[in-house]
């Protein structure tokens, strides 16, 4: 079966140690939302199960095999990233960018069909608008779009194999209504059978969109499971130091935060 899972993982960097001993599972098919504190080791989790940073203790596995043996173009048809900030160096139009997802599946498919997936999915992002404006020249929210239209293109080039989007902080930047947009797109990959995890800040899009949610304190796994059992206001309040409320309404419900008396 198609699995991306770490095994008592820890990362150690100049003496720090920024993640420990956690063991954490994608499964195909689910939204993992990843939540925790400022600097409890979400990304370097994220980074270590793309296979972007070696692991000082454990395995990180991809279908039985150790990450770091895959070679780069295999695991480009597996996974895809979207890291938290991406520099471009070049003048690259927002297509050229969306384009650069498929780079690994240049020989298996045509130059048009993989300028159609690459349309389709800015389309899908409401990016297609300034697809052949310079990159450098878009507002913040706009790159993140096209940053995501660049993943979505990737993984729906090989969407018939078990693939695993890995996504930090995707909706960072954008407007409300462009982050519903996104994490509906990611949601129907998981609905249609791959795997995604999420880096979110926002406890509502978490209750929304993900199955399952795992939080990160200070390098540490201290709670994974079903989404409605991890988001309660006691275990939040005390993870973010910050007093959180759910509240509950005909149709859904919502957290709301408030500083602690006297602050």
């Amino acid at each position: 079966m198609t699995s991306l899972q770490a095994e008592a993982i820890a990362v150690h960097v100049g003496g720090k140690t920024l993640i420990t001993d956690i063991s954490l599972a994608v499964a195909p098919g689910e939204l993992l939302a990843v939540i925790g504190p400022n600097g409890a080791g979400k990304s370097t989790l994220l980074s270590a199960l793309a296979g972007d940073r070696a692991v000082t203790r454990g395995h990180v596995v991809l279908d039985g095999h150790p990450i770091g043996k895959w070679r780069s173009t295999s695991l480009a048809r597996r996974r895809a990233v979207l890291p938290q900030h991406s520099a471009v160096a070049f003048d690259f139009t927002a297509r050229q960018i969306t384009m650069l997802g498929l780079l690994a599946h240049r020989g298996r498919q045509s130059d048009k069909d993989m300028r159609t997936i690459a349309e389709r999915t800015l389309d899908e992002t409401e990016a297609l608008a300034f697809a052949d404006r310079p990159y450098t020249v878009l507002s913040g929210g706009e790159r993140q779009r096209v940053q995501l239209a660049r993943v979505l293109a990737q993984c729906d080039a090989n969407a018939a194999t078990g693939f695993f989007l890995l996504l930090d902080e995707p909706i960072a930047g954008l407007d409300l209504a462009h982050q519903h947009t996104a994490l509906a797109s990611v949601r129907r990959r998981a609905d249609q059978g791959l795997g995604v995890l999420a880096v979110l800040h926002d406890l509502n899009m978490a209750s929304l969109y993900a199955d399952r949610v795992a939080i990160l304190e200070e390098g540490r796994l201290s709670a994974v499971g079903p989404t409605s059992k991890i988001l309660q206001p006691d275990r939040l309040s005390q993870v973010f130091r910050t007093d959180i409320h759910r509240l509950e309404f005909e149709g859904g419900i919502a957290f709301h935060s408030r500083a602690h008396a006297g602050k």
